[in-house]
């Protein structure tokens, strides 16, 4: 048995001041910052696998996120999810729908869009006035800075020297359907504010990368380099499912994971919103009544778990893309541009609705010649919540988001969908492109599998047929892409259109909320605001998307790197 902090140490190790459960964004974050102190033995544990420098698959470093995003064999299989309201009629429920959950070191880093939005100061405000005292936004800015390299911008909103990269792809080089649909934002009122981490109006703007210009930014490659892992107080076990946190009373002792159980003074869950929860659930910290109608004595009747699960309800409308409008080999980024505005509907908020520009739908023919633009509701107010099947740590939790279940997120989802007609409708736009249909964002991305010769050939067909006559054309989207290809009568038919917005809409991979820091004197917070420590029980901490007390209006890595970077320094800074 070896000691800790050397790479060749088994679960059985001794003591670890540190034990982290989950190498996602927020994972790695804590093992590069918690094992940088030099008396700090860190073991980062992680279900899934591990590339470490210079050994990253290139679908991971791509500019081009797609290849990566739907390799089934980078996120957790079998895990489905309620998307749409769920009713207490168990036979009316509607149907579970594949969720997809990183799992793989760096997490959701390591495969997603690479979008490096911060929010707005608004957002991290309200997290204040909910309970979350030191989380004001003059107080996260620092942290923002920290983790940052902005390769475009610097001045007292951005940081220059941080381990992930931050850029943008120049307008000079974008495709035609891009800068038609940057006109027609234009057209429409809204102006370029460039950059959408230093100016919080509404605008359009290039979007902010996770990149270098080169390749993909991950947690992992920012946090977890040859320094931090050849340090000797850090060691990374991937490919290694934790079952169960062992207690002592009520203090976390260690973990068990294949029958081996190893202690360590604090254990940390980073497993997401979704696994984080139902750790503490199948140790007993939830809400009692839940527990134990599952027969989990209850260790710390804490109602807030896996309550308040938030994500960014989306939507998506792709039209075909004229020959000259097209990307060519370069830029090889396909999300270029978005555009950030305020609904107007009644209870909403500024800055409460985001779209982004899709130039390319897949790597295939099909996806080359489908423009997307996908629109999400940047603040939801629908909720859902994650509980048990069972105890056992094989079954996945159940997971129900209830999207658009507040008639505030089904009002602006329609608005937006109309919104998104119009632009395909304006006079640059119909330059670039022409049918537009209801799609579900990705679907075109994961049409066929695996990238090669055979499933480029298998497409080629139907793509050149879209390139024929405007009727052929329509007859291949209806048959391939849609079963909603005219949308001019549902645009003007309140009940079609919200049928449609109900079939059509889905997550966005920011699911968060499911154990909310806030003030201990609030029964529905799980964890303090100062360290992430979990509320009644002693030496277990929570540190990743889950703690957020609202999701903010973001593509939630950054914020969640944000997080991970501003725990470890309160950590270490109780620890001194």
């Amino acid at each position: 048995m070896t000691e800790p902090g050397s790479n060749e140490a088994s679960l059985g190790s001794p003591m670890w001041d540190y034990i982290i459960i989950g190498a996602g964004s927020a994972g790695s974050v804590l093992a590069g910052r918690l094992s940088a102190k030099a008396t700090s033995k860190v073991l980062l544990i992680e279900a899934g696998p591990d590339f470490p420098p210079g050994s990253e698959p290139e679908e991971i470093l791509d500019l081009y996120p797609y290849r990566a995003s739907f390799n089934s064999g980078y996120q957790w299989q079998g895990l489905k999810a309620y998307i749409q309201p769920l009713s207490h009629n168990y036979p009316d429920r509607p149907p579970l729908k594949p969720y997809g959950q990183a799992r793989i070191v760096g997490g959701g880093s390591s495969i997603n869009g690479e979008l490096a939005n911060r929010g707005t100061p608004d957002d991290y405000n309200e997290w204040e006035q909910l309970g979350a005292i030191g989380w004001g936004w003059d107080a996260v800015l620092p942290y923002f800075r920290m983790l940052e390299n902005d390769l475009d911008y610097v001045g007292p909103l951005h940081g220059n020297d941080g381990p992930i990269s931050i850029s943008r792809v120049p307008t000079d080089v974008w495709p035609g359907f891009t800068r038609a649909a940057a006109d027609a934002f234009s057209a429409a009122g809204y102006r370029n504010i460039e950059d959408q981490n230093g100016q919080f109006e509404d605008g359009w703007f290039p979007v902010a990368l996770s990149a270098d210009r080169k390749q993909r930014r991950s947690a992992a490659m920012g946090y977890l380099d040859e320094a931090s892992r050849g340090g000797g107080y850090l060691c990374i076990r991937p490919n290694v499912h934790v079952e169960r946190i062992i207690f002592e009373g009520r203090r976390a002792v260690g973990v068990e994971a294949a029958g081996e159980i190893t202690l360590g003074r604090h254990i940390v869950l980073a497993a997401g919103a979704l696994q984080s929860p139902a750790f503490l659930l199948r140790a007993g910290i939830g809400p009692a009544s839940h527990l134990k109608s599952l027969g989990v004595p209850v260790l710390a009747d804490r109602p807030g778990v896996g309550a308040n699960l938030q994500e960014h309800p989306s939507i998506a409308m792709s039209a075909w893309i004229k020959p000259h409008a097209r990307m060519g080999e370069s830029p090889r980024r396909h999300v270029l541009l978005a555009l950030r505005y305020t609904s107007g509907c009644q209870g909403s908020v500024p800055a409460d609705m985001y779209t982004v520009v899709v130039a390319k739908s897949a790597w295939h023919p099909i996806g080359r010649r489908i423009g997307t633009l996908f629109s999400w509701i940047n603040k939801p107010y629908s909720t859902g919540r994650v509980s048990l099947r069972s105890p056992d740590p094989k079954d996945h939790p159940e997971i129900a988001f209830e999207l658009l279940s507040d008639p505030r997120d089904m009002a602006r989802m329609k608005e937006s969908f109309v919104k998104m007609w119009a632009f395909f409708s304006a006079q640059h736009m119909k330059a670039a492109s022409s049918d537009p249909f209801a799609a579900i964002h990705g679907a075109m991305a994961a049409l066929v599998g695996q990238i090669n010769a055979k499933n480029w050939m298998m497409t080629l067909g139907p793509a050149l047929l879209m390139d024929g006559p405007p009727a052929l054309r329509r007859f291949v989207v209806g048959r391939l892409l849609t079963s909603v290809a005219d949308l001019n009568s549902v645009i003007h038919d309140d009940e079609s259109l919200e049928r449609i917005v109900r079939d059509f809409t889905i997550g966005g991979w920011h699911a968060s909320g499911t154990c909310r820091m806030g003030a201990p004197d609030d029964p529905r917070a799980v964890v303090s605001p100062d360290t992430g420590q979990v509320y009644g029980v002693d030496g277990l901490f929570v540190v990743d998307a889950s703690i957020m007390p609202t999701v903010p209006r973001a593509n939630t890595n950054i914020p969640t790197i944000m997080i991970a970077e501003k725990m470890a320094d309160q950590m270490l800074s109780v620890a001194r």
